[in-house]
């Protein structure tokens, strides 16, 4: 395992329900950790269910902000997101941690997905930090520890909420809402207000609910490998 190698596990799926509306990753909940982490010294890889280029959700699109802007402009960056691991392909004893971004296109191919349900399983089994934003915690949604219990049972977590669902106007259109399934799970969800920054920390598991959280989950995934590397 690489001691400052993070592996980001991005959506492949493109189409909003049944809407015909496009979708994929929100680019903020890429770029801020990606940035953090990168200017840390941490060696990023890209993954996802399919492989190959993943979608962006046009919608986040914003290039005024700054992070923003220079993510789209990184040839390195451009060239990783087009040819990421397919999920079958990724090695999981080569991370140190494993992160899900959001984008509402999480919610249909993150939680089905047996490959990176293994995977996270692996990474959180040797002692790896496991962390998530926004909606990209569809991704832990089926993942059971190697005892057999639901990994976030019991976890204090923090990820898109059903209210924000609602304002948004999309709880009618995912598949299920985030935050109430997680709960099912044995989750204990830690509510932020709308659209404000809030993180979660429980041990190694690191979530955030909405976009405004996802620097602070990049630093959160490295304090916590760090300090791993400092023990």
């Amino acid at each position: 395992m690489n001691d400052k190698r993070v592996l980001f596990v991005i959506t492949s799926h493109d189409t909003l329900g049944d809407t015909g509306n496009p979708t994929g990753y929100h680019l903020a909940e890429v770029a801020q950790p990606y940035y953090v982490l990168a200017e840390a010294g941490f060696i990023i890889e890209f993954a996802s269910p399919k492989g190959g280029q993943v979608p962006m959700d046009p919608g986040s699109r914003d290039a005024d902000d700054p992070v923003n802007k220079r993510f789209l402009e990184d040839e390195i960056v451009n060239n990783k997101l087009g040819g990421t691991l397919s999920a079958d392909q990724i090695d999981p004893s080569r991370y140190a941690g494993i992160y899900f971004p959001g984008g509402h296109g999480t919610m249909w191919d993150l939680p089905e997905n047996p490959s990176l349900a293994e995977v996270t399983r692996t990474v959180d089994a040797q002692g790896g930090v496991v962390a998530a934003v926004c909606h990209g915690p569809a991704a832990l949604l089926n993942v059971k520890t190697e005892d057999g219990r639901w990994l976030v049972d019991g976890k204090r977590v923090s990820v898109f909420t059903d209210e924000e669902e609602r304002a948004v106007e999309l709880d009618q259109v995912v598949p299920f809402l985030l935050a109430s399934a997680l709960v099912e799970r044995g989750a204990i969800h830690e509510a932020g207000d709308n659209w404000q920054e809030q993180v979660s920390v429980d041990d190694r598991l690191v979530t955030g609910q909405n976009p405004a959280s996802a620097r602070a989950v990049g630093e959160k995934i490295r304090d916590l490998v760090e300090a791993r590397l400092a023990a």
